[in-house]
């Protein structure tokens, strides 16, 4: 059982110049594009000091009103895209602001198994978590997927969760001026009531927020689980232990978060028949590469490795970044990629040959073997594996 604690009364005492400074530090090394105003990071460092006090005094103030968020698209592949909503730098500033005042309120309150935007948890933590339910015997395998989660989460749900451990009035207020504050999409200001937009600052911490209500409600019932953000799997003794956790989940969505599970996407399964989690594909004796993980993999390599194009060390160099992301994520010590990874380095190395030589030929294997480009630099895939302890 969430055991309650005193909630906190005066958090916008605790807005300084120092947390200012910090927060920005923060947003600069995140990168990232302009909002609508059109202001850069760089543009907002020109006059930092003028920006960030200014800025310190609306949000003490509770004068501060944000801008809409510059509506934009990343391509999920298949033909499907996922709305992002990029704030004003200003905007990121104050929302890293509140995040670094909120997120240490409610960490010791979150569940355990709930490892998404969390410090000292990663994506590996809660696969590792997955991995020790199952040597444990839960075995049949609730494979959830929350429809349209980050654009339909309700406000009430978000401030009935941030109301629970926060009294500031003036903090919950600029909350909720962020969650209504609409997009801009083609030029045409849009309101939002619903939901909080991909790309926002504020935005992982209020969706665990909102689930950990579901968090605990499978805790209280003796449920097992691990969530990363949205995306959370049921782990239970019995095929119909997880149709039963199937039941509750759809039920408290429903009548209490006012969400619901994607039909075509949510699934009752067993480690046997495999489920997808996290990019991976995990079964009882494998932990492979998602298809949809390999051919993302592989557009970004097509996209550097065009035949137009020339070899040269500029592309081996880009091409090793590519690699070394991929290997990072899934050579792990529960993986069993190493199948894959050899498949993809073949792969790799004949993208470079048609890129020489300007055509596709088993020719070439000899006249550009892997020793020439192992020279050049080219890493492999295969170089990452580690050896299997799952």
């Amino acid at each position: 059982m969430q055991e309650l604690k005193p909630k906190h009364h005066s958090l916008t005492g605790r807005i300084d110049v120092r947390l200012m400074y910090d927060a920005f530090r923060s947003v600069k090394r995140n990168r990232g594009v302009a909002g609508v105003d059109r202001v850069s990071i760089a543009m907002f460092q020109a006059n930092l000091d003028q920006n960030l006090l200014a800025l310190m005094h609306d949000l003490k103030r509770g004068t501060f009103i944000p801008l809409p968020a510059r509506r934009a698209y990343i391509d999920k592949g298949g033909g499907q895209f996922r709305p992002l909503g990029i704030p004003a730098v200003r905007d990121r500033v104050a929302q890293e602001v509140l995040r670094r005042l909120l997120s240490p309120l409610f960490e010791p309150r979150f569940h355990d198994d709930s490892y998404g935007f969390r410090p000292g948890r990663s994506c590996h933590k809660a696969l590792t978590r997955v991995w020790e339910l199952h040597r444990a015997g839960h075995t049949h395998v609730l494979d959830a997927d929350i429809k349209g989660f980050f654009d339909n989460i309700p406000f009430c749900v978000i401030m009935q969760g941030l109301s629970r451990v926060v009294a500031d009035g003036n903090i919950l207020t600029l909350v909720e001026k962020f969650l209504k504050a609409g997009v801009m999409e083609d030029g045409e200001w849009k309101p939002t009531t619903v939901g909080t937009p991909q790309g926002g600052v504020l935005s992982p911490l209020l969706a665990n927020i909102a689930l950990d209500f579901l968090d605990w409600h499978l805790d209280e019932l003796g449920f097992r689980f691990v969530r990363y953000a949205d995306d959370f799997v049921v782990l239970c003794r019995s095929a119909r232990r997880a149709k039963e956790a199937r039941a509750v989940v759809e039920q408290f969505l429903t009548e209490r978060l006012e969400l619901t599970l994607s039909a075509e996407k949510t699934k009752v399964t067993t480690f046997r028949e495999g489920f997808a989690f996290l990019g991976f594909d995990l079964a009882s004796q494998s932990c492979r590469m998602r298809e949809k993980s390999v051919e993302k993999f592989k557009t970004r390599v097509r996209e550097l490795t065009t035949r137009s194009h020339n070899l040269d060390a500029e592309v081996i160099g880009r091409l090793n970044a590519v690699l070394r992301g991929v290997a990072n994520y899934f050579a792990t010590t529960f993986s069993t990629c190493a199948d894959q990874f050899r498949t993809l380095d073949r792969w790799v190395r004949m993208r470079l040959r048609c890129m020489k030589y300007k055509r596709k030929s088993d020719e070439d294997n000899w006249r550009f073997k892997n020793a020439a480009l192992w020279r050049m630099g080219l890493e492999s895939l295969s170089d990452y594996v580690q050896p299997l302890r799952c």
